[in-house]
């Protein structure tokens, strides 16, 4: 079987066991949706400055799709590393021409299909439930996938360091909820300490947030990098960081466990 063959077969009984996991599929789409719900219909935004919120309803957008980019493979990736060296599966694995990069190749391809989905329902519910006016990009796709790609690699290696599928889940949340409120996204960097913005620029998520939101928010203030527009800038440094984090994480996998 070609390298081709191999991916798209596992890639095929990756999607038939996400979807026979209900509560995984309920729960994947039911978050994103609820804190849309939540901060954006029920809270909402007043660019005046009186609410918790102070920007257009647009501005948020990247935050909206950074919680299914960020947590869906963190979560999903290392608690199926972690289950499959629990059951050593790797050690199965081992023994066919499937190579640890392929096998991470496919996985992040359900991850991507899942998260795409997830995406465009974020944001029609966006526009339907906060009346955002988006600039429908085509770099929204490219950011969606290298998005995906990175935060796989990083949940790779979080499922193959830690000690069980728990501690996999908890490492995840641990990673993900600082990420998430810290690369602004939520949070716009003037409302963080001067001193703090060096570990903003760390951040992967705060790369796509910057871009997502110079593509798609037309008021975005969002800074060109070295003279070039901020959408392809932060894509090109987010995908740097995304081949870093795949090759990291393919090499993290065990062959044995």
């Amino acid at each position: 079987m070609s390298r081709m063959g191999r991916v798209r077969a596992e890639t095929s009984a990756g999607w038939r066991s996400f979807v026979r996991r209900r509560t995984a599929v309920f729960f994947t789409f039911f978050f994103p949706v609820i804190l849309i719900v939540i901060f954006g219909a029920l809270i909402r935004t007043d660019p005046a400055g009186g609410g918790l919120f102070t920007e257009p309803a647009a501005f948020y957008v990247p935050g909206y799709l950074a919680v299914v980019v960020l947590f869906t493979p963190l979560s999903r990736m290392g608690s199926e590393v972690a289950r499959h060296r629990e059951g050593s599966r790797f050690e199965k694995l081992a023994t066919t021409p499937l190579t640890r990069g392929e096998w991470l190749l496919a996985q992040t391809a359900v991850n991507a299909a899942i998260i795409g989905l997830a995406s465009l329902l974020i944001l029609g519910l966006v526009i339907l439930l906060t009346g955002a006016e988006i600039v429908f990009s085509p770099l929204l796709v490219p950011y969606v996938l290298v998005g995906v790609v990175c935060f796989c690699g990083v949940g790779a290696m979080l499922g193959s360091y830690t000690d069980s599928q728990d501690g996999a889940v908890a490492a995840s949340n641990g990673i993900g909820l600082p990420l998430l409120f810290l690369s602004e996204t939520f949070v716009s960097l003037e409302q963080l300490p001067g001193w703090f913005e060096p570990l903003v620029n760390l951040s992967p998520l705060t790369h796509f947030a910057r871009g997502v939101r110079a593509a798609t928010y037309s008021g975005s203030e969002t800074p060109a990098v070295a003279g070039v527009d901020p959408a392809l800038a932060n894509l090109g440094i987010l995908a740097v960081l995304a081949v870093l984090a795949f090759a990291l994480g393919a090499r993290s996998i065990p062959q044995t466990d």
